[in-house]
């Protein structure tokens, strides 16, 4: 591929906040020369987006697949955090997704997974304890330690945990956090031992809190999660605090954009360009250090090209020189990959599901669009031959987590805000231990969802009867080794019978997905049982009696 040539236009230099007429010279990849005269040409010359945190996984694709349709959205660079695939596969699942990231003309840069289980009270395939996040931290192909999910273990300065903590810091690498609804003194421990990144926030008040500390703000916005709306009005007072980051996108809504929708939508909220592009990528480059051009002379030639600078969509995206993508489409094909994976799970009966009915009322997890926290609400159960059955009537429905790596029983509990009145959905994308997660309206519906899955073992499934989809993920039950844009609208496919079968939630496998992360307020399942997040520990089912003695 041609990396040596030179391009001309209006050149938006980030670094030193100022818009210019030039030209950019290129040779061998690197930008040799940056010349201010004036050109014919209108288009503009701008850094390429970055995304600041991302699990590539919950694309459902291989990082060279991933790449594939994020640079056709102008994204050359992601900070990278394989936590998902090294809980099923431990380090040879980070070096698995080091190696397919160097297949493509894309700047993966990814983290050592902090916290592989997210916790003790779940089953992962793998667990990474301290030596191996040091052994991890030494590789030049780690950039940070992943964000520190276990924020009890870091403010009762849990020795492990500490000790990866020491390990980042002994090679300078950037530590970051993962603290939803940590504040006061917790937040002053949490902030003190160097985590210095925050994505979690949801409120205003939060987030002034932690960079108050010293902390940067990552607005997310991704296929469950969506904080912008809450958060973007930070640009208007702390722009040098905030990057911009997906978290978890799903294929089908990477395939329609990425960090690009979100800086449309705050030049469009009216707020300064120059801050709006920097939180894009600047910031990100700056704070983990990253080898990724920013339009400076000796830089890497990784930038697009933009028609509008109020409303930028990417005509042609480059990566060290190399015209990756153009309107829309990227220039290089997919690649063949491996399908490591880790799959024990023989099929579930109908006994697996059954609930006895104790005469009292039930614990129910109260899920919500667009967040990952979740409410502990209390029902009255519906009984059916003695046995606790998904009541649709009350949206209150049936959800399973089953071990794939160990044959044993199945750990069930209910979830409001589903909205299903048909069918049942099914995953193998679970986080972050990736078990099985299922929800439906009959245990019969469930049953033969979850039986799809280990059939395929591993991906996402909507069942209904006759009518089903399945997403097939060979790749340790998380990703596809097919094309890009095929899964995307596999997913689709999947996305849309599992509204028709009535889910009111805008990324209904999303939002199941993390139905079994336990460091997220504030009730959870996970395989071993339902989690109270609050007191981090073990809950029963069923109301409890309150001594009041």
């Amino acid at each position: 591929m041609d990396n040596s040539f030179t391009i001309g236009g209006q050149i938006v230099d980030l670094v030193n906040s100022r818009i210019f007429s030039g030209v950019v010279i290129v040779e061998d990849g690197k930008i040799t020369k940056i010349e201010q005269q004036p050109v014919g040409n209108t288009q503009y010359i701008m850094p390429g987006f970055v995304d600041a945190h991302v699990h590539v996984e919950s694309s459902m694709l291989v990082p060279s697949e991933f790449a594939r349709l994020a640079v056709s959205h102008g994204t050359v660079a992601t900070v990278s955090d394989p936590h998902e695939i090294a809980n099923v596969l431990g380090k040879e699942g980070v070096r698995y997704m080091i190696e397919n990231g160097k297949k493509v003309p894309f700047k993966f840069f990814f983290g050592a997974p902090s916290c592989v289980p997210a916790t003790a009270f779940e089953t992962s395939g793998f667990t990474l304890n301290a030596d191996d996040i040091e052994e991890l931290m030494a590789s030049p192909d780690i950039y940070y330690l992943s964000e520190v999910m276990n924020y009890p273990g870091v403010i009762n300065e849990d020795p492990e945990m500490m000790r990866k903590i020491a390990a980042a810091k002994r090679y300078h690498k950037p530590i970051d956090g993962h603290a939803p609804a940590v504040t006061g003194n917790d937040l002053q421990r949490y902030v003190g031992v160097g985590i210095s990144t925050d994505h979690e926030c949801f409120t205003i008040a939060g987030a002034l809190e932690k960079i108050s500390l010293g902390m940067k703000i990552l607005i997310r916005e991704g296929s469950a999660a969506k904080n912008f709306e809450a958060l973007i009005p930070l640009m208007a007072t702390h722009p040098d605090k905030l990057m911009f980051c997906s978290d978890d996108k799903h294929p089908d809504e990477l395939d329609d954009g990425h960090i690009d929708v979100l800086v449309r939508r705050a030049i469009e909220l009216g707020y300064d360009v120059m801050d709006v592009l920097k939180a894009a990528s600047l910031n990100a480059v700056q704070h983990y250090h990253l080898p990724v051009g920013m339009l400076q002379e000796g830089d890497a030639a990784d930038f697009i090209v933009v028609d509008d600078l109020r409303r930028p969509v990417a005509r042609q995206t480059y990566v060290n020189g190399v015209l990756v993508a153009e309107n829309g489409k990227a220039n290089f094909k997919h690649e063949e990959t491996a399908t490591p994976n880790i799959f024990e799970r023989p099929f579930l009966f109908a006994q697996d599901l059954f609930v006895p009915d104790e005469g009292k009322r039930i614990k129910v997890i109260e899920c919500f669009d667009g967040q990952l926290i979740t409410k502990c609400t209390l029902a009255d159960p519906k009984v059916v031959n003695g046995g606790i059955v998904s009541d649709v009537e009350h949206d209150i429905l049936k959800m399973v987590v089953v071990n794939r790596y160990q044959p044993y029983t199945p750990a069930v509990a209910f979830v409001k805000g589903f909205g299903l009145k048909r069918g049942a959905l099914a995953s193998s994308v679970a986080h972050d231990s990736h078990n099985l997660v299922a929800v439906g309206v009959t245990d019969s519906d469930i049953l033969h969802a979850v039986n799809l899955l280990i059939e395929h073992t591993g991906g996402v499934t909507a069942y209904c009867g006759t009518e089903m989809v399945a997403v097939p993920l060979p790749v340790a039950g998380l990703m596809s080794n097919e094309d890009g844009y095929e899964v995307a609208q596999a997913y689709r496919n999947a996305d849309a019978l599992a509204k028709r079968l009535g889910s009111t939630l805008f990324a209904p496998f999303m939002t199941l997905a993390f139905m079994a992360l336990l460091v997220i307020p504030e009730l959870k399942l996970s395989d071993q049982g339902l989690f109270d997040v609050k007191k981090f520990a073990f809950t029963s089912l069923y109301e409890e009696e309150v001594d009041n003695a």
